[in-house]
């Protein structure tokens, strides 16, 4: 499916779907069915809702939820009104939410409580954060009730305050959202440890997607399973969105369970089912695989973490897939390589592909120099996705993006002479955990709160299933005596669990150069040798 003007900006590309194929499914959320008429119904009821609370152009609405129906209403709602998104990650605890709310000014928070038993309106009651901008907590369909005393408004009184915008002032509004406006405020952390707002554009995005979904080879007869979270990337852009620009019909996931994955494909015939590789590894690994009808799964796309070549030979020899796919992102500059469909397992499990189509990658050395295909040095990338900046934050724009245009991404790679890019380090000493992003400083810095620990630093240690997890070494408070398990218990409490280092270990000074900084390589010698 194409059109003869593609739209863009995210909600009048799912309107132009929706007039396009309005009988095709667009949403299957457990047992609720919805075609794209009838979410193009729901989304202009948002809109209006999100209008009738003063929300416009240039004001950010945040959703803390994990995925559904209700999360793409609400987002494609505050998008229609002039909005840009704030997605809010499901494992947060209340400081780290609050602290992006704050940040990013956000007008209206919509969530869900009792995900994983969590309350995250009483979170962040608890927490002492101010959040003078935020004007209405809005409970998504199907959220419990709060615990806390925080006013909040339930999805249907919402809709009902949105009756006094008409449907016509609402699509006005939307069709008056240019491609230069913000359409999302995405936070990830940097060696600071304090998290950055990543702004984008609608062009950018729907460009990206739209073409993102046409070098993998989605298809508008596709159905999507939709595991990745909806507050990444790949969940958001690489998923719904990419898969609204073309007409699929998408599946949104809750939580990863492979009893229920294995029940989803054959009942509903999924294709397109993306992934982390250690998503893969638990289909292979389920009991119940060989006896499941999984004949439908036709494309496979994953990423985000070092891919075993015997993993991907596997994927294509006991699953389905006519095309498994990698490729290498970042917030900050979307997705910038992919594989090719016929590329041989070793080049999908060794590399990440090579520039996306309109993006251009150079691997340089210290001095900014493009260093000779093979060697290693820093991944720059340049081009149209290349984000707008840092919300607030001009300094660190400045140190992202150079006078060329170009995005130091901060990881090391090399790039063979086919310009397949390999992936070899990371400058800015970030972790993958089981496919999330976590950087030791912001870990470093929520586990200073601890009252037992003066000084900490923390690495990154191999694991089997999760790639590698964060370790600490710590040096503990004076008067103190704090043991491994508390520490990891306490952590469980202030940090999303991906954050918690898995081990523990305590030093009476930590190493230092001679300019007073930790010498990293030293403590994972150290961890190797324990």
């Amino acid at each position: 499916m194409a059109f003869s003007t593609d739209p863009t900006t995210i909600p009048a590309a799912f309107a132009a779907t929706a007039a396009a194929r309005p009988d095709h499914e667009a949403v299957v959320d457990g047992d609720r069915r919805v075609t794209y008429r009838e979410l193009a119904d729901l989304v202009t009821e948002s809109t209006s809702a999100f209008m009738a609370a003063g929300v416009g152009p240039g004001d950010r609405v945040a959703v803390w939820a994990t995925n559904s129906l209700g999360w793409i209403v609400a987002a494609l709602g505050a998008h229609g009104a002039g909005a840009a998104i704030v997605p809010v990650n499901t494992r947060w605890k209340g400081g780290e939410a609050a602290y992006v709310l704050a940040a990013a000014k956000v007008k209206v928070l919509c969530t869900s409580v009792g995900f994983l038993d969590t309350d995250t309106v009483a979170m962040l009651a608890d927490d002492p954060t101010e959040l003078p901008d935020l004007d209405h907590i809005v409970l998504l369909d199907g959220s419990g009730v709060s615990s806390a005393s925080t006013p909040t408004t339930a999805w249907a009184d919402w809709l009902t305050a949105g009756g006094s915008v008409s449907e016509t002032d609402a699509h006005a509004r939307r069709d008056g959202v240019s491609p230069d406006d913000i359409s999302d405020v995405l936070f990830t952390s940097g060696t600071t440890g304090t998290p950055k707002g990543v702004l984008m554009t609608h062009g950018q995005t729907v460009r990206a997607f739209r073409d993102w979904g046409r070098q993998v080879g989605v298809r508008d007869d596709d159905r999507y399973l939709i595991v990745n979270p909806f507050f990444h990337m790949f969940g958001y852009k690489a998923g719904w969105v990419a898969s609204f620009v073309r007409g699929v019909t998408v599946y949104p996931m809750a939580v990863f369970d492979p009893d229920e994955v294995l029940e989803i494909v054959q009942r509903e015939r999924i294709t397109v089912f993306p992934g982390a590789p250690t998503l893969y590894r638990s289909i292979l690994d389920h009991p119940g695989l060989d006896d499941a009808d999984i004949s439908s799964l036709r494309l496979a796309v994953t990423g985000a973490a070092d891919i075993p070549v015997s993993l991907i030979e596997e994927i294509r020899e006991r699953l389905p897939f006519e095309s498994v796919l990698t490729g290498y992102g970042l917030t900050e500059g979307g997705t910038c390589t992919i594989s090719a469909p016929d590329d041989d397992a070793e080049t999908i499990a060794t590399t990440a592909g090579k520039a996306v189509d309109g993006l251009e990658i150079v691997i340089v050395d210290a001095d900014g120099t493009e260093v000779p295909r093979g060697e290693t040095g820093e991944l720059l990338v340049r081009g149209y996705s290349v984000m707008q900046g840092y919300l607030d934050d001009p300094d660190a724009t400045a140190a992202a993006i150079d006078g060329a245009g170009f995005l130091h991404t901060g990881d090391l790679a090399t790039m063979d002479d086919r310009g397949y890019v390999t992936i070899v380090g990371r400058l800015k000493d970030m972790l993958i955990v089981g496919g999330f992003n976590v950087y030791p400083a912001e870990v470093e810095n929520i586990l200073l709160n601890h009252p037992g620990i003066a000084q900490v630093a923390v690495i990154g240690v191999p694991d089997d299933r999760m790639g590698e997890v964060a370790m600490a070494w710590i040096v503990a408070a004076p008067g103190t005596s704090p043991d491994a398990d508390a520490v990891v218990a306490w952590s469980r409490e202030h940090m999303a669990n991906y954050k918690v280092p898995r081990r523990v270990a305590f030093l009476d000074a930590l190493p230092l150069n001679a300019t007073g900084k930790v010498v990293k390589e030293d403590l994972r010698a150290m961890a190797a040798e324990s």
